[in-house]
């Protein structure tokens, strides 16, 4: 279960992780979880480049070692990087030392101020302690490009109906959401960009 626009109300319960970059400029942030992997960054970072857009980058840390020259092209081309964990652990299910570790493993490997808890799970008090280290980076629109049960047009909408001024905007370079992102990105883009938008990306 998950909402495709995150309400204002969770999003006051937890304060201190970022929602949305609010302004009145016409300007989206796209980010993209779970890679670096050849399957699907490399068309990512092409799509993004036809119009110029700078992205955020969620990456973990394992597919960092297995395609450090795909994560080294995604900073070379501009865009921003985030930590998501070594081995994308879920912290609901992940003993506080451990999931620790597996991000400090993580940071070893990727120099950034931002963490994104994976599955966006995360117990009060790793949050607590990570907050002194990171900006924890949430959204507030997630596409659906990992629900198997949505259409590829559901996915581009959920986008289109929710995006605004600052939004924060998940998508997924992974195997599971290439159907869908490969649909949804390119008409974003477009559609964005016809309404005068331009993309940026997380620079706190």
């Amino acid at each position: 279960m998950y909402l495709a626009k995150t309400p204002q109300i969770f999003q006051s319960l937890f304060p201190n992780f970022i929602w949305r970059l609010p302004t009145k400029e016409k300007v989206l942030h796209l980010t993209f979880d779970d890679g670096p992997i050849p399957e699907v960054t490399p068309w990512v970072l092409d799509e993004l480049k036809k119009y110029n857009a700078k992205a955020t980058f969620f990456c973990v840390g394992d597919n960092i070692i297995k395609h450090k020259e795909i994560f080294d092209r995604i900073t070379e081309e501009g865009h921003s990087v985030g930590n998501h964990s070594y081995n994308h652990l879920s912290g609901w299910n992940t003993e506080n030392i451990a999931y620790f570790h597996n991000i400090r493993y993580c940071a070893s490997l990727i120099d950034t101020p931002y963490f994104r808890p994976p599955y966006g799970r995360i117990k009060p008090v790793q949050a607590q302690f990570l907050q002194r280290h990171y900006k924890i980076i949430m959204w507030d629109v997630l596409s659906g490009d990992f629900d198997e049960t949505i259409t590829n047009e559901q996915c581009y909408n959920n986008v289109m109906k929710n995006a605004k001024e600052g939004s924060i905007v998940v998508f997924h370079d992974n195997i599971k959401a290439l159907e869908k992102i490969n649909y949804a990105l390119p008409r974003v883009l477009e559609s964005y960009s016809q309404m005068g938008y331009t993309f940026k990306p997380i620079n706190l």
